[in-house]
């Protein structure tokens, strides 16, 4: 990026991205939040059935799912207008990407129901290994579940209504 009469800029987006034994210091980014890094900190998630898991009503739910991860190519951006992404990995790990939403394409209008729009374009991939967490927030696109498509990981995305 550069500006008139300037040099060139340098900037870094930062997505929060931490294990979850030190998940402790985000609890001041709200009661939701913290309410949901204390449940993924104090259960084992190997021990739960995939499916939803309502932590206090709507407003804050969990889901466990198992699945095969998908090579780069297929992977589309995604982003949520109602609620917060805390993504942790239980079991395995991934790649993810991540840019701030922009003029990226739209492949997949939202849909009010499911609370989600899918994106295309470029974005930066990091790592997220077990026992790891990142938080997405509405202006936050994400691309979860990147990798060799032969491992089989577990997630717990635990759902943060805004």
């Amino acid at each position: 990026m550069s500006l008139p009469g300037k040099g060139r800029i340098n900037y870094a987006v930062v997505v929060i991205l931490d294990s979850i034994e030190y998940s402790g210091k985000y609890e001041g980014l709200g009661p939701r939040i913290a309410a949901a890094l204390r449940y993924l900190r104090e259960k084992d998630f190997l021990d739960f059935a995939v499916g939803e898991y309502e932590i206090d009503g709507r407003d804050l739910y969990a889901i466990v799912a198992d699945y095969n991860l998908k090579p780069l190519e297929d992977g589309r951006l995604e982003a949520h207008r109602r609620h917060i992404d805390v993504q942790f990995m239980a079991r395995g790990g991934e790649s993810m990407g991540f840019v701030l939403r922009g003029d990226q394409p739209v492949i997949s209008e939202y849909d009010e129901e499911k609370d989600y729009a899918l994106y295309g374009g470029a974005s930066s991939l990091f790592r997220v290994d077990e026992r790891m967490f990142a938080i997405f927030f509405p202006q936050d696109l994400h691309m979860p579940g990147i990798g060799d498509p032969a491992a089989e990981v577990r997630k717990v995305v635990v759902k943060v209504r805004v």
